[in-house]
């Protein structure tokens, strides 16, 4: 089977310090990463730099076995609210037909089946009746699941969450994963930047534990280890609560 994502010797550094050293994993479709590790260690640039946001010193990225510019409307990225201009002017409906500016033309415009997968998207969401809504007068969740659809409108097949729980209640965060886990198993490969660690056993089948190099991947049940996030966190985590290893 061909990697969804193949990191082959990646090293990123900004202003001559180091932030990603010598990175090498393969992602394979249809699972769900849990992608932790410290502040500071990498987690946000390593999504750029799988993205081909921002350049390398070293190394290579393959999506689906090519290189990222022939992928790239197969992958979509969806970045710390903080990020995001809430104030922008567009509705919920606005933001989710984005997903098909990739497929068009300089000069084409949005069609009657681009509007049908992007309604089906935010059904698929359970928010279609806030379609006519500012994305600014949305509740966190709501807005993450926003984002959600306009990937499912984009019929991406990576996903790229950086902390996508940042101001969610609980019943939204369920939500949510429960909405990734159901695209991991529609064969989607999704990648969670995600900092609690008493839930990663229940939201996560693979993990990846960076801190500037990787420190370990895989199996979570294998991965998630005392020892290897203790590796990971160097001493940074003042308490490792024992019902994240349990």
């Amino acid at each position: 089977m061909i990697p969804a994502i193949s990191i082959k010797g990646l090293s990123v550094s900004y202003d001559r310090k180091t932030v990603l050293a010598n990175v090498y994993m393969d992602m394979e479709p249809g699972q769900l990463y849990g992608v932790l590790g410290p502040n500071g260690a990498g987690k946000s640039t390593l999504f750029k730099a799988i993205l081909g946001l921002i350049p390398s010193n070293a190394g290579q990225v393959l999506i689906n076995g090519e290189p990222v510019d022939e992928q790239r409307k197969k992958m979509v990225y969806i970045p710390q609210k903080g990020e995001i201009d809430w104030q922008f002017p567009a509705t919920v409906m606005d933001v989710v037909l984005m997903g098909r500016y990739p497929f068009k033309g300089i000069f084409q415009r949005l069609n009657k089946k681009d509007k049908d997968i992007a309604m089906q998207a935010l059904e698929d969401m359970g928010i279609a009746n806030l379609k006519n809504r500012q994305i600014g007068e949305l509740s966190g969740g709501q807005q993450q699941r926003v984002f959600i659809a306009r990937a499912l409108c984009q019929q991406a097949d990576i996903f790229l969450l950086d902390e996508p729980f940042v101001g969610v209640d609980i019943t939204t965060e369920k939500k949510i994963i429960d909405i990734l886990k159901e695209l991991g198993n529609q064969g989607k490969t999704i990648l969670v930047i995600h900092h609690d660690l008493s839930k990663v056993r229940d939201y996560f089948n693979k993990i990846i534990l960076l801190n500037q190099w990787v420190v370990a991947y895989g199996d979570t049940e294998l991965t998630f280890t005392e020892e290897n996030i203790n590796r990971a966190y160097r001493g940074q985590l003042s308490i490792l609560h024992k019902t994240a290893l349990d």
